[in-house]
């Protein structure tokens, strides 16, 4: 029967990877972290048997993407640009993020609404000159084409 072969360099990228989900799990769940401890150290000694110069304290953790309870993901933008047509006027990114918000549940906390508006304005940022133009201090954003 054949035996697969599986390079270092390939083996050593995977653990790799293994490495940083490992410590992203240590860093959310405390209450199992003697276990994932003991898991990343046994990884950390097939890496050091594949190749003993490795440097697993360059190796980062990976964190968790908390969701977000609004918006699913790709749909934040879309609501900015529904609640700038609403408006039919140039907004500020403040009242961008009022309008998005307005009526939802569960109601934001004030670091949530922090939180959504600098996620509109990176996401309008992005785009800015080629679906929204952000003109003015306050930047107020209008939707490409439409007067002001």
């Amino acid at each position: 029967m054949p035996v697969g072969k599986i390079l270092p360099y390939h083996a050593l990228k995977t653990l790799t990877q293994l490495h940083a989900e490992l410590g992203g799990k240590i860093d959310s769940n405390q209450k199992s972290g003697d276990k994932l401890r003991a898991q990343m150290i046994q990884v950390e000694a097939v890496m050091k048997m594949l190749d003993p110069e490795v440097n697993v304290r360059g190796i980062s953790i990976k964190r968790r993407v908390i969701g977000n309870p609004w918006f699913k993901r790709g749909t934040m933008f879309r609501s900015a640009v529904d609640a700038m047509r609403r408006a039919g006027k140039p907004l500020t990114c403040r009242e961008i993020t009022d309008a998005v918000l307005e009526g939802k549940t569960p109601q934001p906390t004030r670091q949530q609404a922090i939180n959504v508006q600098a996620a509109i304005l990176a996401a309008l940022q992005k785009r800015d000159g080629t679906a929204v133009v952000g003109e003015g201090t306050p930047t107020r954003w209008s939707l490409r084409g439409t007067t002001s």
